[in-house]
């Protein structure tokens, strides 16, 4: 009751204001504020905001606002640097903004006009590594007074963890070595380019804990995925968490005295949650090395592509919950755990929602790991492979069923013309085939969801006054091929998005491709990427509708919304909103949280493989922001854009799109029992 009272009396107050202005809907200047403090908005990774300025009945007036160019992109072509991705998702902290740019800049800009205030570079030199990207960075206020009393951390493509001042962006002398901590001591690192920090560092206490991202497929003693805890405000190291089987005796240190840590295990190369009021850090993790062979890991497997809750004072392990077994697959754990209160017949469960490359989710208690429903172990087939013991059972939840299909046979190809569908029906029949987690084969595996999800890095955002999870789920599948070792060098990659990995230290290369006819065109029907909402109390899907168009990426006439591959995620608020970039289509859309309707579009300078945010400060309006740079590797137009968007100021004329008119169904915003406000 209260909930549509408020409602009701914001759609008045944007009725009148429009009226007063005789110009259209324009910002009313009202409701709540909020900053956007860390990556996913809270320490949980919610990605939800309570700001109502913006609402269904207003937002095709978004126009944008301002938009700050960072200089940093690169196609891979020049000055010896590789390729960019710009997936940064800003924080607003203190009436200001930070991110970092693709080449490991950080900027701190004024988040109402998108004016620079300063611009810190650690000239990160370029490297062989596939991909040049930074998700993020962290905020702290320490009890300090002074220079770095309140501090930015930020880690880079040569593996170091910085912290700077954040009121001038000058590295705070006292952490580390003149503000820089060298990640490498101790992980193995032969070249630099098989180690890096991609994403935003956790600050939970007075810790700041850091993961890393090691290439994948490399070889089997590639660098150590070992987390560590660091003191905020000198950089001690508090605690390292080495992700070995347990009973693992310690690696001996250096002469030097530096720790050393196990080389192959699993790593963090995604964005972690924290829970500072249990202090706990949750890590979701990678698949020990190599990916797509598990004979040769020496039982490193135990941490593997799970969910990691760690003491955050210690570093010791509370619990460990694995999504996969013995990962042949790069199933790993991307998408950040996202923490929730959720109510059961029991009482209220503090919950952790993860959700998989698979399209599973899995809703575990936080404070123990054990689902809250049902989580099946069910068979899967057998390895073909005569050194390769793959899991006998795989788990698979219960409740929050599977989101995308578990088996794709020749009988769902799919082409433009019948002979491509034909020859794309060949292709399958000639692969192994059968659902999720067939092993990787001598004759070819088709792996549906191939590795980019599922759901990949962009996450869940949760909406915890309806009780919906809102995701992008990719429906891309993958051709995996096991080389033997002697015929690795006569392979040929040819086709665009297709890699061999020489996973040396094993008896195999492996080859991976996507599943596409000869046009390029994917074997499989569309939407070939949706976007969903999800009612978590009841497992039921509320509405899914096909995410991105072939508008623009494909010849007239196959011009169509029939949903694309993606990378980012999507953000919710209390108005009802589901904001999202993340499509291949170079587009920012806002779509009705009840429905599923799009009701706003706006093309961007470059793709949005990035997360938005959005914010109010007081007195000011509400803006929502993305990062337009593209994806080197996916294939988005390359930009270096922050682009902010925000209703009209008072006395500006509206430019609403045409054809896109807001609706709202009455009544239709309600807060589940299953769901509680943190």
């Amino acid at each position: 009751m209260l909930r549509t009272l408020q409602v009701a009396l914001e759609l008045a107050a944007v009725g009148l204001l429009a009226l007063a202005c005789g110009e259209g809907v324009t910002s009313p200047r009202s409701g709540p504020i909020a900053e956007w403090p860390v990556y996913g908005g809270d320490p949980g990774g919610q990605q939800w905001s309570p700001l109502t300025e913006i609402g269904p009945e207003n937002v095709s007036a978004l126009e944008p606002a301002w938009t700050f160019h960072t200089g940093d992109v690169s196609a891979g072509d020049e000055d010896g640097r590789n390729k960019t991705a710009f997936q940064a998702t800003p924080i607003v902290v203190e009436d200001r903004l930070f991110f970092c740019s693709p080449l490991n800049r950080v900027f701190a800009l004024d988040p109402a006009t998108g004016e620079a205030l300063w611009t810190y570079d650690p000239e990160v030199a370029p490297t062989g590594h596939w991909l040049r990207t930074c998700r993020g960075v962290a905020f702290v206020r320490t009890a300090a007074e002074g220079a770095c009393a309140a501090r930015v951390f930020t880690g880079t493509m040569d593996a170091r963890l910085i912290a700077l001042d954040a009121q001038t962006g000058l590295p705070c002398a006292d952490f580390g070595v003149n503000g820089n901590i060298d990640l490498r001591a101790g992980v193995g690192v032969e070249a630099s380019d098989e180690y890096a920090v991609t994403s935003p560092p956790t600050v939970i206490g007075d810790v700041v804990v850091v993961g890393s991202q090691v290439s994948d497929g490399q070889r089997v003693d590639a660098p150590s995925g070992v987390v560590r805890g660091f003191d905020v405000h000198n950089g001690a190291l508090r605690w390292a968490f080495d992700p070995a089987a347990p009973g693992t005796p310690p690696k001996p240190a250096a002469p030097d005295g530096t720790l050393q840590y196990h080389a192959g295990t699993p790593n963090a190369w995604s964005i972690l949650a924290a829970d500072p009021a249990r202090g706990l850090v949750f890590l979701p993790t990678g698949n020990p090395s190599p990916d797509f062979f598990g004979g040769a890991r020496a039982g490193s497997d135990h941490f593997g592509s799970a969910v990691v809750a760690l003491d955050a004072a210690t570093g010791a392990v509370r619990w460990h919950f694995q999504t996969v077994h013995h990962d042949l697959w790069d199933y790993d754990v991307a998408a950040q755990p996202t923490l929730l209160d959720f109510t059961t017949e029991a009482g209220v469960v503090p919950a952790l929602l993860q959700a998989t490359k698979m399209g599973h989710l899995f809703l575990l208690d936080r404070t123990s790991g054990v689902p809250v429903f049902p989580v099946e172990e069910r068979p899967v087939p057998a390895s073909t492979l005569p050194d390769e013991q793959a899991a006998p059972t795989q788990p698979f939840p219960t409740h929050l069923e599977g989101l995308l299909p578990e088996h794709l046979g020749p009988e769902q190809a799919w082409g433009l013309f019948p002979w491509e569908r034909n020859a794309c029906a060949a292709q399958i029949d000639a692969l192994d085939h059968g659902g999720l987690f067939v092993p990787p084969s001598l004759r070819g595996t088709l792996q549906s969801p191939g590795v980019a999800g599922g759901v990949n890095w962009g996450g869940v955002a949760v909406d915890p006054e309806t009780g919906v999870a809102v995701l992008n789920v990719n429906r891309m599948p993958n051709v995996e091929r096991v080389v033997p070792r002697d015929e690795a060098d006569a392979v040929v990659v040819e086709r665009p998005r297709s890699t061999l990995f020489p996973q040396r230290g094993t008896p195999y290369a492996h080859f991976q491709s996507v599943l596409v006819s000869d046009l390029g065109v994917p074997c499989t029907a569309p939407p070939w990427g949706t976007l969903l909402a999800l009612e978590l109390e009841t497992g039921e899907v509320r509405w899914e509708v096909p995410f991105g168009s072939t508008r623009g990426l494909a010849p007239f006439p196959f011009w169509f919304e029939w949903g694309l591959p993606s990378m980012g995620g999507p953000i919710v608020t209390a108005s009802g909103l589901v904001f999202i970039g993340a499509a291949m289509d170079d587009a920012l859309r806002a779509y009705d949280l009840d429905t599923g309707d799009l009701l706003w579009k706006a093309t961007l300078p470059a793709g949005g493989q990035a997360t938005p945010l959005t914010y109010r400060l007081a007195g000011g309006r509400q803006f929502v922001v993305i990062a337009a740079g593209g994806h080197g590797t996916l294939g988005t137009t390359l930009g270096d854009s922050l682009v902010a968007f925000a209703l009209p100021e008072a006395g500006e004329a509206t430019r609403t799109p045409p054809g896109l008119e807001a609706s709202r169904p009455a009544g239709a915003r309600t807060r589940p029992a299953g769901v509680q406000k943190p």
